[in-house]
């Protein structure tokens, strides 16, 4: 299976190489002899190949960053080849009805490239901002339980702090959580990108205990798998030295207004040896509102059988980048966003930062703010 997947990785590459090297030879055709044309093919196949060598080697540090930003420039030139494919067609298309607008096809030809470049920059501003501009997402819901009040959970998942997502993100959380007036903050999971280097180098530490002492309730977390790629005790460690409460297949009960709160964590299925969820709920009192952190929502299905109110998850990031976000949905029983179903509510986030390169098209960086009241 390990060599199916790799096959088709290089497929992959060698289609986008292909795509790309033929929309760049259009875009550049009026300006370059059919030698040129030829030179374009044969140096993106270098790239790309020679990227993939790289990687396999493991001769470039973070090669998976340089292979991911090489595959993003390919996959938003073949965007905007399409694209503007289609508004050509469309010209086209108007000449038909209305005749012909623009007498000379080199004005057509060069607006369309003018067309073509700012589409392209623009994919790139956008998926830019995307990544590091958040949105907050509202969601109340009401559960079957005696409850004192409501709660106002918000939900960031997949933050990967590293070098090009740290400090100033985390303290953009904080102000948006004051701002939002959350009574507290789960993380399920993907809290560090792989290990705590950039985390320690850049003293992370201070804008995360901060963001702590500003919850009323805390910080809860749960680790996902790029938390448990041979770094998990250093990545545990410096978490409850900020004043994360980790629930790594662990129970805990807080209190709110006078009224006990069950959270359940979970690790990862990455750790092959985790517990079972039905294993946890038999430790908590599943009369008062139980909530759960999973990384993935792989469990979804199983876990509506049972008596939790709330499960939020995350590791998806909703495909990152465009058409990504329709496979995960299409492989999830919820791959994004909520839904009730069975006896439980359940929110799976895009995620707050993202995974290798800081872009984003067709999901955005996200917190959820989840208001929770009773319905009894």
């Amino acid at each position: 299976m390990r060599y199916v997947f790799f096959a088709v990785i290089i497929g992959l590459l060698q289609l986008f190489s292909l795509g790309a090297a033929l929309s760049l030879q259009w875009w550049l055709q009026p300006w370059t002899t059919s030698a040129l044309q030829t030179a374009v093919m044969i140096t993106v196949f270098i790239i790309s190949n020679g990227l993939l060598l790289l990687s396999v080697s493991k001769l470039l540090a973070n090669s998976y960053r340089w292979v991911s930003g090489w595959m993003l420039v390919m996959h938003f030139i073949i965007l905007t080849a399409g694209f503007t494919g289609a508004v050509y067609g469309s010209y086209l298309l108007s000449t038909m009805v209305f005749g012909s607008i623009i007498s000379q096809p080199e004005t057509i030809a060069f607006g369309l490239r003018v067309f073509a470049f700012v589409l392209f920059i623009g994919l790139f501003v956008y998926a830019l901002h995307s990544a590091y501009v958040p949105v907050v997402r509202k969601r109340t819901i009401h559960i079957n339980k005696s409850m004192q009040g409501q709660l106002r959970i918000a939900v960031a998942s997949d933050l990967h702090l590293g070098r090009l997502f740290g400090s100033r993100a985390i303290d953009r959380l904080g102000r948006v959580l004051v701002e939002q007036r959350a009574d507290m903050l789960l993380m399920p999971g993907d809290i560090m990108d792989d290990n705590t280097h950039a985390y320690a180098a850049y003293d992370m530490q201070t804008n995360l205990t901060k963001l702590c002492n500003q919850l009323p309730l805390g910080v809860y977390a749960t680790l996902g798998n790029h938390d448990l790629y041979g770094h998990e005790r250093p990545i545990s460690d410096s978490l409850r030295s900020a004043g994360v409460h980790l629930l790594n297949d662990d129970v805990l009960c807080i209190n709110h207004q006078d009224q006990p709160v069950w959270l359940i964590g979970r690790f990862d299925n990455h750790k092959r040896e985790r517990v079972a969820t039905t294993e946890l709920l038999s430790q908590v009192d599943t009369t008062v509102p139980v909530i759960l952190l999973d990384h993935r929502p792989s469990d979804i299905i199983e876990h509506s059988k049972l008596p939790i109110d709330l499960q939020v998850s995350g590791h998806t990031h909703d495909g990152q980048i465009f058409p990504a976000n329709f496979i995960v949905r299409a492989i999830n029983r919820l791959g994004y966003g909520y839904e009730a179903i069975g006896l439980g509510h359940f929110v799976v986030s895009s995620g707050y930062g993202f995974w290798g390169i800081p872009f984003r098209l067709g999901s955005r960086s996200e917190v959820w703010l989840i208001t929770v009241q009773s319905a009894v």
